[in-house]
């Protein structure tokens, strides 16, 4: 079945730099594209960034110039490389994958930025 697994989160200071990986399995990895989302709490899911199965990449205009997104398809993960986090990108950062009708998840893993 598809799985999807997001590690790497973590408390991290204003500033600092955080790298989450999602393990992807059960579909072919890299025939499909990826995408980040984030949830604060009180706040809707948003798109954080997305890459194609050919790699092009896509960022929300909040993120762009700090985070990265990447991915290895021979691993089937994906990452997603945060640089100079502020407090308001604490959230919890889920990965999914569309597949036909259905949009699968990770569980998410916490990111909380503070001092």
């Amino acid at each position: 079945q598809v799985q999807l697994v997001e590690s790497g989160g973590g408390l991290v200071q204003p500033g600092g730099s955080l790298r989450l990986t999602c393990a992807a399995s059960g579909f072919t990895f890299s025939m499909y594209a990826m995408t980040w989302y984030r949830q604060a709490p009180g706040k809707e899911r948003e798109l954080v960034a997305t890459i194609t199965r050919g790699t092009s990449t896509n960022y929300a205009d909040s993120v762009k110039g700090r985070f990265t997104i990447s991915r290895d398809n021979a691993k089937r993960t994906v990452a997603l490389q945060m640089n100079s986090l502020k407090p308001e990108d604490t959230a919890v950062y889920y990965c999914k994958v569309p597949l036909g009708l259905t949009n699968y998840w990770g569980q998410g893993t916490q990111v909380t930025v503070s001092s």
